[in-house]
């Protein structure tokens, strides 16, 4: 009912703002001054993900719309957890319940542009399905740019599905995959083939991350395995104005609160899975570690994820934690290639570390990660959560990192260089967007390279384009 309510709520936003954009209201851009964006997207959770993406897109648009012609925002839940973040960007802070926010805040710019990556199904959140398609939908009622920017589609339930079908026709997605293409497709919706953006990311130089593993107890010599797990089986997260009632007054729901009125599925179901799963992952590294001598730490690249890590450390006899409650995303980008094997179900743990052409397997709950895996050609060195012999798959896969890790290692390394070029055509393809619905903007006039349309990269990924280009 409360999903209902919300999706019902951004559809009513949506046409109150166009029938205020054709009485007359609004700020369209106008030659001579700075167009101005708003990144929408889940950020301010400690999601490294949902963090380095806007991150990488800003620095992206701002190098190919030029500094001085854009004036950029980004979204954050909580600004003490983004500080430092998205440079030369004006903060705005997403309430828990949105809809307000987005009819106040989106006629305020000249567009949006969505930098979430799971940002059209239904398997982690309706309402923030329903977010971004308020998002694009308010910009697009009201003839402004609407661009999602390495978005991504899977299953959705009815309702979103008609949300989406409806309010994001007059949008533009670029995926980061031809699956969601053709999801999107059978809705109306225009699209373009893309990518992920985080890519070109830039953490901290390595020796933070040495330090950092070297500060728990790693002796600079041993293979360091970093593993990633999740909660696969507590989503999707759903508002309930009941459980809140409860929650407030008695106390109840205390482990399935994610917060202020969404809770995380759970029950007995949901237990025995995250158990069977948790067990699974703790005892093939464990039986790695006995074949092969290896420094196991654990990492939570989304905060969420710090109770798996640390009820598998517990199971390992108290491996080292690293949290993104304590990291920042450059600092835990840094520590995540220090590594030397990596075991992950989050999909920016396994994306992160490619340019340093970390050999990782993957454990996934849906189509990213598979998706990803499927691009890099290592489709043996992909499990599922919920597979009833993850232990074994697992300690198989963990044995060919080990074993063929120069093979896996040359096979990452393409799928960067392709990926770049996919990231740069997104370039090309939103200055085109931008040209059809502002065609006076003073985009860059010229013949320009592929890499002209990325932002500044280091020398390691100038060094795999060398290789692989």
């Amino acid at each position: 009912m409360m999903d209902f309510i919300l999706e019902a709520w951004v559809s009513a936003n949506i046409e109150r703002a166009k029938a205020s954009w054709i009485l007359g209201n609004g700020n369209r851009w106008q030659p001579g001054k700075k167009l101005k964006l708003l990144f929408a997207g889940y950020n301010g959770t400690r999601n490294t993900g949902s963090d380095v993406r806007p991150e990488e897109t800003l620095r992206q648009f701002r190098h190919i719309l030029g500094a001085e012609n854009v004036e950029f925002a980004a979204m954050s839940q909580n600004f003490d957890l983004t500080r430092g973040y998205f440079e030369g960007a004006q903060q705005v802070h997403l309430p828990d319940v949105f809809p307000p926010f987005l009819s106040r805040e989106i006629p305020r710019h000249h567009g949006v542009v969505v930098v979430e990556g799971s940002a059209f199904k239904s398997k982690f959140a309706n309402a923030l399905t329903a977010m971004i398609v308020g998002s694009l939908g308010i910009a697009a009622a009201q003839n402004k740019l609407a661009v999602g920017y390495g978005s991504e589609a899977g299953k959705m339930d009815a309702s979103v599905r008609k949300l989406c079908a409806w309010y994001c026709k007059n949008s533009l997605i670029i995926t980061r995959n031809e699956e969601s293409r053709t999801i999107l497709r059978e809705l109306g919706v225009p699209t373009e083939l893309g990518t992920d953006t985080a890519w070109t990311f830039k953490p901290l130089p390595p020796d933070f991350g040495r330090k950092a593993l070297t500060d728990v107890g790693w002796d600079g010599k041993l293979p360091v395995l970093i593993v990633c797990p999740i909660n696969p089986f507590w989503w999707p997260v759903k508002p309930s104005v009941a459980k809140y009632a409860a929650r407030t007054v008695t106390g109840a729901y205390k482990e399935s609160h994610y917060r202020t009125v969404y809770f995380h599925k759970s029950g007995s179901e949901v237990d025995i899975a995250f158990e069977r799963y948790l067990t699974a992952i703790a005892k093939a590294v464990d039986a790695f570690r006995q074949r092969h001598r290896v420094f196991v730490v654990m990492a939570a690249t989304e905060a969420l994820d710090t109770r798996a890590c640390v009820r598998i450390s517990e199971k390992l006899g108290g491996v080292p934690v690293f949290s993104s409650e304590q990291y920042d995303m450059y600092q835990m980008v840094s520590i995540l290639r220090a590594g030397h094997l990596m075991a992950s179900s989050r999909f920016h743990g396994i994306v992160t570390t490619m340019p340093s052409l970390l050999p990782s397997c993957g454990i996934t709950m849906d189509e990213r990660i598979r998706n990803l895996m499927k691009d890099r050609g290592h489709e043996d060195l992909l499990m599922n959560v919920d597979d009833a012999d993850l232990e074994p798959k697992l300690l198989v896969a963990l044995e060919k990192l080990a074993t063929n890790g120069e093979r896996i290692a040359d096979g990452i390394g393409r799928t960067v260089v392709k990926n770049l070029k996919l990231m740069a055509r997104m370039g090309v393809y939103f200055e085109e967007e931008l040209r059809r619905r502002y065609p006076d903007f003073p985009t860059r006039k010229g013949q320009w390279s592929w890499e002209d349309y990325l932002p500044p990269m280091d020398e390691g990924l100038k060094r795999l384009i060398g290789m692989y280009s």
